[in-house]
């Protein structure tokens, strides 16, 4: 009995010592991390800091689905599975009975990428065997200039990578093989094109783990972004690759037969511009340390391509959701090459991450009190108050078409448009470049709600469909019109 006891204390003590001073750093530093963007970003959201594109698209759409409605986002004029089928969305759909504050998808975002320290921290104990080296990486994940950048832009579902992508590969070194294929599910329902990383990530473990495992998931992640593809996308929206104009030398089949005969012009289009600044911002981070082994490193290798290749600027820019994806990567990457060396180096390399990972974070970050900062949009503006009071003066069953800050806080209807559509197509529809024409159901919008003034476009635009309008409500920035 006294050494049943005994065991059960010492158990308890060794339990209790598991949690160090640096488990609970990093714990906080995940939550600091999270509570400030949630914070953050809502803030700017409740200030008209944020638009259609690209938040009231998804506002719009998981709403339609919380009804039981399909999906069709009258903002962007298709459904929301033919712009992406970022099917990870579908669980947020039953929130919108309970919580209906739009500001709800930027505090999932905030905690999707928060959450993300989890994984990273559980890879670097686990290689490294040191929770302070452990801390480190959380802290590398956390001041890496594309995991504040993308929590910043707007809401993507492509924010939970941060955490999915982190797991997959925890999965994978572990041989913890239900959680890596939980993760690897969860990461292709992201979107189509995530397949791209899990095809490397299952090469890799059938060359380091488990070869059956890794074949399967390699030829099971090309079909599903097959299936993604010319099944669910081309069903949905006609073409099963809506953003073939942003492949360079014509489109795809230019891109291949350049590839093999023209391999100098490829190389030089990979390396124009701004990309070879976006390679360094992605790397420096942690001071180049991933490729010292790059094995983890060069899982990113195709979305990386894919970026580079893509003629659309966003797409090789640190400050859009395209490289969240590599965070998680290049952070375990560096603390898998740290872990192939010898133990006496460990420390010098892991402080080298640590010193990249703060100066970098202070050059590129738009953390607090770092060099480079976001404008910020105030709830308190007046500009705020005079807009709620506006769109209080429209149904919320009502057909609108709205300026596209407003849309952002009008989403969740059934027809909201983006003004000038569809007096005038813009960014609707399949084809994004399909504009200038009127829409044939321009008639049913009921109401306008626009900017007390007007310039450009959009006042010629207003200008010719005014005369079917009368005010009803007007401040000193806001004009509310409704159909005679």
């Amino acid at each position: 009995m006294a050494g049943d006891l005994r065991t059960a204390i010492n158990g308890l003590r060794r339990r209790a010592g598991f949690f160090t001073v640096w488990h609970v750093i990093a714990a906080l530093l995940a939550v600091v991390y999270t509570v400030w963007l949630a914070a953050r970003t809502t803030r700017d959201h409740f200030g008209l800091g944020t638009s259609a594109y690209d938040f009231g698209l998804y506002d719009q759409g998981v709403w339609l689905l919380s009804q039981g409605k399909a999906p069709f986002v009258t903002l962007m004029g298709r459904n929301l599975f033919g712009d992406h089928t970022s099917f990870i969305l579908l669980p947020l759909a039953p929130l919108y009975w309970f919580i209906h504050s739009t500001g709800l998808l930027f505090v999932v975002q905030a905690m999707a990428l928060g959450i993300g320290a989890l994984p990273i921290w559980k890879v670097a104990r686990q290689l490294l065997q040191s929770p302070p080296m452990a801390c480190v990486a959380v802290v590398a994940y956390l001041a890496h200039p594309a995991l504040t950048y993308t929590g910043r832009e707007n809401f993507h579902p492509d924010a939970v990578l941060a955490p999915l992508i982190g797991w997959a590969i925890y999965g994978a070194l572990g041989q913890r093989w239900m959680q890596y294929t939980a993760a690897v599910i969860l990461v292709l329902l992201v979107r189509e094109d995530t397949a791209l990383f899990v095809m490397a990530l299952g090469l890799w473990v059938a060359l380091r783990r488990d070869r059956r495992i890794g074949l399967i998931t390699l030829l099971g992640s090309l079909w599903f972004a097959i299936i993604m593809l010319f099944a669910m996308m081309r069903g949905i929206v006609g073409v099963p690759y809506r953003n073939e104009w942003r492949l360079p030398f014509g489109g795809f089949g230019g891109l291949v037969r350049t590839t093999f005969t023209r391999p100098d012009k490829l190389i030089r289009h990979l390396i124009a511009g701004e990309r070879p600044l976006y390679v360094l911002q992605l790397l420096a981070p942690v001071a180049f340390i991933a490729l010292l082994r790059p094995e983890i490193a060069l899982l990113g290798t195709l979305p990386l391509l894919s970026n580079l290749v893509s003629t659309f600027w966003y797409q090789h820019q640190i400050e859009y959701h395209y490289a969240v994806q590599f965070v998680p990567i290049i952070v375990i990457g560096a603390m898998y090459a740290i872990s192939r060396v010898a133990e006496h180096a460990r420390v010098w390399l892991v402080s080298l991450v640590l010193v990249g990972s703060l100066g970098c974070a202070w050059v590129w970050t738009p953390l607090p009190f770092m060099r480079t900062q976001m404008a910020t949009r105030s709830p308190s503006h007046p500009s705020v108050a005079a807009a709620h009071e506006a769109m209080n003066e429209i149904p919320n069953d009502a057909v609108v078409a709205a300026f596209h800050t407003l849309t952002a806080h009008m989403a969740r209807r059934e027809q909201v448009y983006v003004f000038p559509t569809p007096f005038r197509r813009v960014l609707y529809g399949p084809n994004v470049f399909a504009k200038g024409d009127r829409l044939a159901f321009a008639d049913t919008v009921q109401y306008v709600i626009l900017p007390r003034e007007l310039t450009g476009e959009v006042e010629v635009d207003w200008q010719r469909e005014r005369i079917f309008y009368a005010v009803i409500f007007g401040n000193d920035w806001w004009t509310v019109y409704k159909r005679l």
